[in-house]
């Protein structure tokens, strides 16, 4: 594990968005980090093909939540 100097301005967005979507500040940056990954290395998918390409590789199928 290691520490990651960001921007001050960054950091008080991550932990605006942190609260929103109910994670911490380290596992939002987290997060995002790892999306700006996959979105440079899948640079013709959508956020919403990564997002859904991602739950698929978890084995999560969102259909039997709605179906149910």
């Amino acid at each position: 594990m290691g520490i990651v100097k960001i921007d001050d301005d960054l950091h008080e967005e991550i932990r605006k968005a942190s609260t929103v979507m109910v994670r911490s500040i380290n596992a939002q940056a987290e997060y995002w980090m790892k999306i700006g990954m996959l979105a440079e290395a899948n640079p013709t998918l959508s956020y919403s093909q990564i997002i859904n390409e991602e739950m698929r590789k978890a084995d999560i199928n969102i259909g039997n939540l709605i179906d149910g």
